[in-house]
């Protein structure tokens, strides 16, 4: 199988990483180790290549609107310089995929532009499934990152540090808010564009950045040099789960809906505008929805991972979808799905690991909530 590099693949390599394959590309698993860079983020700061994420950009008269069709959530909410989590669905309420919309409002051509960020192992069915529905109403459709650089620094000292390379001002640029930020001593081309967005899949702060890939590179060595933490794909799952953020392809995929994925926030069904899988989200409002994802606490050490069955009085009536033992708490931690009778914050079931049942209850999420913005 021959896996696709990022721009940062050799400097991540360079720097200790341990590749493995993930959703056709060769990424960094982890550098110095899964325990050392999740408490680096937590605690201080790091940083993940994620170039292997599609980045789209629509572009045309009211793109926004048009792109209104395919999403539950309402797009009018935000403006330029701001961004919203949302998820794509079909026509039975099923979720393709989650991304986020990034308004970067409208540009020289008077053309409004949008920027989306897509789950790796989706870009190329989001991508056609996109231009099918879009480019019929005059929507183009384009690769933003255009094999350039993804690079996403998290935690406390993420302001500070950014603040000091680029020499601009970000403590007051707002969650989910977004810029272009001039960096110098990146390259050829000085000063260089970089879009910064407040965003993040760590539950901490920090900051998502899109650049050229000779800029990039350039950066991921700056970054090095301050002192940041490289970060693999193995903190960043122990991170997001803390956070309780769904990863695509587990704790969601196009057999549940928003509703059963906990995502209900992200439907807005008092709009008037159409969308696809309005009329079944419609009914499921109405019924309820016969499961919900929830999230467990494990006693003792025992991790569930995905996959593993949930039991009550004995009978299977769910399934793991993620686990892992979370080092900031010092438990073990999951999501899976139960119905709803279950569901309830406090009530108990088991998970079955190994042939053995080990206790689990029901708790509030996040697991993990950082203590401030800083």
């Amino acid at each position: 199988m021959n896996l696709q590099h990022t721009p940062l693949h050799n400097l991540c390599r360079d720097a200790g990483g341990r590749m493995v394959p993930f959703a056709g590309w060769d990424m960094p698993v982890q550098f110095s180790g899964l325990l050392q860079e999740h408490q680096a983020v937590r605690q201080q700061v790091g940083m993940f290549d994620i170039s292997h994420m599609g980045v789209l950009r629509l572009e045309g008269t009211n793109p926004k609107d048009t792109l209104q069709a395919l999403v539950p959530t309402d797009l009018n909410r935000i403006g330029p310089g701001e961004a919203c989590y949302t998820v794509l669905l079909n026509e039975t309420g099923g979720i393709l995929d989650d991304l986020v919309v990034y308004d970067l409002g409208t540009n020289k051509q008077d053309s409004q532009s949008l920027l989306i960020v897509i789950n790796a192992a989706c870009s190329e069915t989001d991508t056609i499934w996109l231009k099918q529905h879009l480019q019929p109403a005059g929507i183009a459709l384009s690769d933003a990152k255009n094999n350039g650089v993804l690079l996403a620094l998290q935690g406390p000292q993420a302001t500070k540090v950014l603040e000091r390379l680029s020499g601009e001002s970000l403590a007051s640029l707002p969650r989910f808010g977004h810029r272009q930020v001039q960096f110098y001593g990146l390259g050829a081309e000085d000063p260089s564009s970089v879009f910064v967005a407040r965003t993040g899949y760590t539950g901490e702060n920090g900051f998502e950045l899109l650049l050229e890939a000779e800029a990039g590179r350039a950066l991921w060595l700056q970054l090095l040099a301050e002192g940041v933490i490289p970060c693999g794909l193995g903190s960043r799952d122990t991170l997001r789960l803390e956070a309780a953020m769904h990863l695509y392809g587990q704790d969601m995929d196009i057999n549940t809906t928003p509703f059963e994925a906990g995502l209900g926030w992200l439907v807005h069904l008092e709009m008037p505008a159409p969308f696809m899988g309005r009329t079944a989200l419609e009914q499921q409002a109405e019924q309820g929805p016969i499961r919900r994802l929830v999230g467990l606490k494990l006693s003792g050490r025992a991790i569930a991972r995905h996959g593993y069955p949930l039991l009550h009085n004995n009978n299977k009536v769910g399934e793991i979808t993620s686990g892992t033992w979370s080092p900031s708490l010092g438990e073990a931690i999951a999501l899976g799905y139960l119905p709803t009778a279950l569901a309830r914050i406090g009530n108990e079931v088991e998970v079955e690991i190994r042939g053995k049942h080990h206790p689990a209850t029901v708790v509030k999420r996040p697991f993990y909530r950082r203590p401030s913005l800083s």
